[in-house]
């Protein structure tokens, strides 16, 4: 499961990065919140921590882009996830 998300979440911050203007965006970002409560449902804070770490470090190899602002995205979804 985590392999199909991380690609999901890939294709949506890579979508975002290349068109940050887009009116897609919005649905974007909903999309990657479902996906966060979908892994700390699983596996809490860690999980998040795990796959944000893969998902950074593959964007800034593959695009050269910085996936870090999109780490706000999800605030809210555990209490020490603040950034």
């Amino acid at each position: 499961m985590d392999a199909y998300l991380e690609e999901e979440l890939f294709d949506l911050f890579t979508y975002c990065i290349k068109d940050p203007q887009s009116v897609d965006v919005p649905a974007k970002r909903k999309r990657a919140e479902e996906i966060g409560r979908e892994l700390y449902a699983d596996g809490g804070t860690d999980a998040l921590e795990n796959m944000f770490f893969a998902l950074e470090n593959r964007i800034k190899e593959e695009l050269g882009a910085d996936a870090r602002p999109y780490r706000v995205w999800w605030n809210g979804l555990a209490p020490d996830w603040k950034y």
